[in-house]
């Protein structure tokens, strides 16, 4: 035991008195010892449908069994293929292209990369930086603990990434305490995007990241009509909008995503966790078509975006 390094976990605490899961089944982890623990978070918010599901250990099984892995890189598989087909058919219009990766955090980085990239295939080189929210979570790459905005995660690395600045959070305790359902105040906190964009200009401004619903901060649902706003002010500045959706996607919301459940496109769209329910470690970035085929120019034997992971897809 003593040679693991665990993540995110006291280890010298722990170590002491571990907390070790044998088996999982449906709803429950089981404890090498037999005692039954209901899994009330799906593992990290990622086991959407259960746990040992037989059709899914059996397609794993299988697709081992016939090709256990294929180079992503100027070669492929059919089922890559086949998997962004079906997956663009529960994203909402206009969505339609996916780039794979191998998590939440490795997806949050490439859309970072995209939407800077995008803006300089179209001529708009300037458009470098970045805008997180506070108390937003995006992964523990620099690219993600830049544009995040949780305390602990930032504290220790430096400065991380250059270029970045935040937006205000969205936690109004003393309006919102009470309400039912969506928070009725605070749509008005999207217009602190209007004032990076005063102080920056817009011209310096690639994208902005938000979660729909915000979760490592404490589960924060957006206040009536706030990803509206953002979206509008985002469309009046040519800034790109990006949904993380590591954790809302998949049905977490009771829709397929956070975007369809209020009804607001973003440009691009980061997932992970229960695109396989957890069972293999891979994510994806969405992109709308606009921002896919600016890439597509120049000569076809050249690569359009020098970007991905050895286990991509």
């Amino acid at each position: 035991m003593d040679a693991y390094w665990m993540p995110f976990t006291a280890n010298r605490q722990f170590k002491k008195a571990p907390r070790l899961l044998a088996k999982a089944k449906d709803m429950h982890f089981w404890t090498p010892e037999g005692r039954q623990i209901l899994d009330g978070i799906a593992g990290l918010w990622c086991v959407n449908a259960g746990h040992a599901r037989p059709k899914i250990v059996k397609a794993i099984a299988e697709q081992a069994a016939e090709l256990d892995y294929a180079p992503p890189f100027n070669m492929a598989h059919p089922k890559a293929f086949e998997l962004a087909e079906r997956l663009v058919q529960l994203t909402p219009a206009g969505l339609d292209k996916v780039f794979f990766t191998n998590s939440g955090s490795e997806s949050v980085d490439t859309a970072l990369k995209m939407a800077i990239a995008y803006h300089r295939a179209r001529g708009e080189g300037t458009r470098t930086r970045l805008i997180g929210r506070e108390r937003g979570y995006h992964g523990v790459n620099f690219g993600g603990i830049s544009v995040g905005g949780i305390v602990g995660n930032r504290k220790t690395f430096g400065p991380a990434l250059g270029g970045i600045d935040h937006i205000r959070h969205t936690h109004d305790l003393a309006r919102n305490a009470y309400s039912r359902g969506v928070p009725a105040h605070g749509a008005e906190l999207a217009d602190d995007l209007e004032r990076l964009v005063a102080l920056h200009d817009a011209s310096t401004i690639a994208a902005v990241i938000v979660e729909p619903v915000a979760g490592s901060t404490g589960v924060l649902l957006p206040p009536q009509g706030y990803l509206e706003r953002l979206r509008a002010i985002c469309d009046k500045h040519g800034i790109l909008l990006i949904f993380d959706e590591v954790i809302t996607g998949f049905g977490r919301l009771g829709a397929p995503f956070g975007a369809t459940h209020f009804g607001v496109t973003p440009d691009l769209m980061t997932v992970a966790k229960g695109i396989s329910n957890g069972c293999v470690p891979m994510g994806a970035v969405f992109c709308k078509r606009a921002i896919h085929d600016v890439f597509m120019t120049g000569p076809e034997h050249l690569i359009e975006f020098a970007h991905g992971y050895t286990y991509s897809a």
